[in-house]
């Protein structure tokens, strides 16, 4: 993490960090709880926070601001989890004094390739950790700084936790794969197919009156009226093509670009239905770090 030094309100930049560390926010927030899509709400409200502290202070409290943004995001998480009631045991009450191995290229990758879903076997001091310095590149120092714990308990959390993850990467995964329903498919079907033949109005016809619309990282609106606008402004471009499929085993719509061939998952949008209507749409063009780390299917 690069230090940042001590600035006064007019130079920094709040805005400006916000947008930047995004990704890397998202990116621990969606390891922490076991979802791209969770993730982003926890970054949400994690930045809300952090909006609402600077303008409760008129100053950051801290010369790394980054840090602290993280400190938040990490707390978020933690009370994300209690919500969820899934929280594990947050220490295990022993400090070994021990340092955090080197990891060869080879675990380096298992980990920083790990599903979220494995992220999630880890206790969550261990899970912090391991994502903080593995898979986003922090000191030992920084992470006892963000979670708030001795540099004995960080470098136990680290070695424990790599240890776990060498052994799940060695487990077969044999589970089931998840798969549109009937209903599901049909819904999506059309709507995708509708929205691949550029007919709108077709789409218009499929939202309900009071439609919700979430442009994630963009703009919100609410009401078919308003809602329009957002399929006149897909229109106007070309760099999609839309896909039914599952995100986390959740029914969604896949985008990929056309106009590059064998391209991965561009972004994905979550839709639900109400009364046989498009009731709300969570569109993630403006969003597109939430893809790392996404298992989806086609």
């Amino acid at each position: 993490m690069t230090e940042i030094s001590e600035a006064s309100p007019a130079a920094t930049d709040i805005d400006a960090l916000l947008v930047a560390l995004r990704p890397k926010l998202h990116r621990y927030c969606a390891r922490m709880v076991g979802s791209v899509i969770d993730g982003e709400d926890v970054l949400q409200d994690a930045l809300i926070k952090a909006v609402e502290a600077l303008s409760a202070t008129r100053a950051l409290s801290s010369g790394n601001p980054e840090g602290w943004l993280f400190r938040i995001a990490h707390n978020t998480a933690l009370d994300f989890l209690r919500r969820r009631k899934r929280q594990e045991a947050l220490f295990s009450g022993e400090e070994a004094e021990m340092m955090a191995d080197q990891l060869d290229a080879v675990t380096s990758r298992q980990i920083a390739n790990a599903s979220l879903r494995t992220f999630m076997r880890l206790n969550v001091t261990q899970r912090s950790s391991v994502i903080l310095m593995d898979v986003l590149g922090y000191s030992l120092a920084e992470i006892c700084a963000v979670m708030d714990v001795s540099l004995a308990a960080a470098k136990a959390a680290l070695v424990r936790g790599r240890a776990q993850l060498r052994k799940y990467a060695d487990e077969p995964d044999d589970a089931p794969q998840p798969k549109l329903s009937d209903a599901d498919r049909k819904w999506l079907g059309a709507y995708v197919a509708h929205f691949n033949a550029r007919d709108f109005d077709a789409i218009r016809a499929m939202i309900s009156d009071d439609v919700r619309l979430d442009l994630v990282n963009k703009t919100r609106m609410t009401g078919k009226a308003e809602v329009s606008r957002y399929f006149g402004n897909y229109s106007k471009v070309s760099d999609w093509h839309l896909v039914p499929g599952l995100v986390e085993g959740q029914p969604a719509v896949l985008v990929f670009d056309p106009n590059e061939p064998n391209s991965k998952l561009k972004y994905f949008m979550l839709l639900n239905w109400s009364a046989d209507k498009v009731a709300t749409i969570r569109d993630f063009r403006h969003a597109p770090y939430v893809i790392d780390g996404a298992e989806y299917l086609v």
